[in-house]
């Protein structure tokens, strides 16, 4: 009895020094990374202020130029030193004001993020899922039944996985919008188009998102697909299989209960950090199709130089992925006991 209790008090312990590791290591990954891309936007040369300059320029006004100028920096405190923008923008962080666009004043950082956050979340979400699963069920199956045609998908698989994402994208651009003109070329929606809930509306959208959709899941699938296969057929070798097939347990059982149970590890933190990019858009696949996601709008923020919009976009990242691998280390002592007993 006594014995017991020794044991799992160790394993409590082991538990708590492990979460507490885990925890101090989230938070500094997200205070680290929060200083990094404050400092990074602006020792990049360039003015931030230079779409100001465009849009007087183009107003033709010359008169009083240079005060509204200062007047724009006082407003975004960018005239202070640049210590005191760093805690006046942790501060303000902390309490959820991400500041002002540059380029979109006096549009703020938060209020752009979220009208592009659904865009991306709507896309990413059902794409990513789509491809785990099918890449997953599939690469069981060929790893652990083999055969002429199981290596025949591989090879396609693998030629595909050598494509660089963007030639795929293109490819998929000039077959369906440019010879077939199945597609729209760009954009979230048809010009003319009101957002809403209609139905024809949603249809609408969906038509628009079918081919980035279709890209994603092409190169994702070939990667969950070729690393499960990969897995599988390794554990297909070890003892405990042998030892189940020597017991006359059916080969399907083994698959699924042994085989794949212990493969599927790495794949279920590969899902957890392609969930957390969800939260950051497809930059890429954006780019590419016009898609107005968060993707689109971290390449027109770096463009523009636009510190406050840089900094929320990429923290919005950074807390995604950081809290994903958080929770993934929370979670995995429950699928692998050898954590859970602190390696005993």
């Amino acid at each position: 009895m006594n014995k017991h209790c020794v044991r799992v008090g160790r394993v409590m312990s082991g538990t708590t020094k492990y979460l507490i590791e885990r925890f101090t290591i989230y938070v500094l990954t997200i205070f680290i990374s929060f200083s990094i891309i404050f400092l990074v936007p602006r020792l990049v040369p360039g003015d931030p202020l230079a779409v100001f300059y465009d849009r007087l320029r183009e107003a033709g006004s010359q008169q009083g130029v240079e005060q509204m100028i200062e007047e724009y920096k006082r407003m975004l405190g960018l005239d202070k030193d640049l210590f005191t923008q760093y805690v006046l923008y942790i501060y303000s962080a902390l309490q959820g004001n991400l500041g002002y666009s540059i380029a979109n004043f006096p549009a703020k950082v938060t209020d752009l993020i979220m009208q592009a956050l659904p865009w991306s979340i709507g896309l990413l979400s059902v794409t990513t899922i789509l491809s785990w699963i099918l890449g997953t069920l599939f690469g069981a199956l060929s790893g652990w039944r083999g055969g002429r045609l199981s290596n025949l998908f591989s090879m396609f698989a693998l030629f595909l996985s050598n494509m660089p994402y963007y030639v795929l994208a293109i490819l998929l651009v000039f077959l369906f919008v440019y010879l077939l003109r199945w597609f729209p070329p760009s954009g979230g929606y048809s010009v003319g188009m009101t957002p809403g809930l209609s139905l024809s509306f949603i249809a609408d959208v969906i038509w628009h998102s079918i081919l980035p959709a279709l890209s994603i899941i092409l190169s994702s699938f070939t990667w969950w697909f070729l690393s499960m296969r990969s897995m599988v057929a390794t554990v297909k070798g070890e003892d405990f299989v042998t030892f189940a097939e020597a017991k006359g347990i059916p080969s399907n059982e083994i698959m699924w209960r042994y085989a794949v149970k212990n493969a599927i590890l790495p794949q279920i933190t590969g899902l957890a950090l392609s969930i957390s990019r969800i939260f950051t858009g497809s930059l890429i696949t954006e780019v590419i199709f016009g898609y107005p996601g968060i993707g689109t709008l971290i390449v027109t923020a770096i463009t523009t130089l636009d510190y406050f919009l840089i900094q929320g976009t990429i923290l919005l990242s950074i807390f995604a992925v950081a809290t994903a691998t958080f929770l993934i280390e929370l979670v995995y002592p429950l699928f692998d006991p050898r954590i859970r007993h602190g390696g005993d």
